[in-house]
C-alpha cells in the first residue's frame, strides 16, 4: 500500500519529535541517524526521505520555533510609523515565550547549550549564521529609517548589533538557568532600557499609541 500524504507527515513529525529528544539529552554531536531512526520507530531510509542529512533535519528542527526574517520584515514595516515600537514588542515577545512554549525552550536550549558545530552539521551551521545576520541587516535596515533619533555616536549598525546581542544573551541565560528571571514578568524591565540606551526620545515612542494593523 503507498504511503498518503498524511502517513508521511505523521512520520516527519515523529523523527523531528525523537530528534528534540535525543538532541537535548545525548547532545546534537552524539546523536546519529540511526538513533534518531529507531527512537521513531521507522527505518534510516525513512529518515532520508524526508531530511538529506543531520544538518537538514537540524535547521528544520529550528524553524519549527522561528520566525523567518521575511515574516519578521511584515509584522514590523505593517506598522507604519510604529516600527520601533513594533520591533520592541517583538523582542519582549521572543523572550517571553521562552516561558509558555515548552517546544521552543528545548530547542533553544538544544541550539544554545547542546550542540557542537562539527563538519557534519557545517550546512546547519551556515544556515543558522544566514539567519543571525538577516535579523541584524532587518534591524539596521529599520534604525536607519530613524537614524536621526539614535544617541549621538551610535550607528544603525552598532545599535542593531547591540540588540542582537541583548537578545541572544537573555535566550542563552535563560536556557541554562531559568531561575535568573521570569520572562513573563521581567522581560520588559530588560529590554526597555536598551530602547532608552539607543533612541534619544524613547518616552515619546513608548507613549504613542499604536494602530492595529489591518488583518
Amino acid at each position: 500500500m503507498r504511503r498518503t500524504k498524511e502517513d508521511a507527515e505523521k512520520t516527519r513529525i515523529a523523527l523531528l519529535a525523537s530528534a528534540e529528544r535525543l538532541f537535548l539529552d545525548k547532545g546534537v554531536a552524539h546523536t546519529s541517524l540511526d538513533q534518531i531512526a529507531r527512537d521513531a520507530g521507522v527505518t534510516r531510509g525513512a529518515v532520508y526521505w524526508h531530511f538529506q542529512n543531520k544538518a537538514h533535519l537540524f535547521h528544520e528542527m529550528l524553524n519549527q520555533v522561528r520566525l523567518p526574517p521575511e515574516q519578521l520584515a511584515a509584522r514590523i514595516y505593517s506598522c507604519e510609523g510604529q516600527a520601533l515600537k513594533t520591533l520592541r514588542d517583538l523582542c519582549i515577545e521572543a523572550i517571553e515565550s521562552l516561558g509558555r512554549d515548552e517546544q521552543k525552550k528545548r530547542i533553544f536550549t538544544i541550539l544554545l547549550h547542546r550542540c557542537e558545530f562539527t563538519e557534519e552539521l557545517r550546512e546547519a551551521e551556515e544556515r543558522h549564521h544566514a539567519f543571525i545576520n538577516e535579523f541584524i541587516d532587518l534591524c539596521e535596515k529599520l534604525l536607519a529609517s530613524a537614524s536621526d533619533r539614535l544617541q549621538p555616536g551610535v550607528t544603525p549598525r552598532l545599535a542593531a548589533l547591540a540588540l542582537h546581542g541583548l537578545i541572544i544573551g537573555l535566550f542563552s541565560d535563560w536556557t541554562r538557568d531559568p531561575k535568573l528571571f521570569d520572562p513573563a514578568r521581567d522581560t520588559a524591565a530588560l529590554i526597555d532600557p536598551m530602547f532608552r540606551a539607543l533612541i534619544r526620545d524613547w518616552h515619546n515612542v513608548q507613549e504613542t499609541p499604536v494602530m492595529s494593523a489591518p488583518v
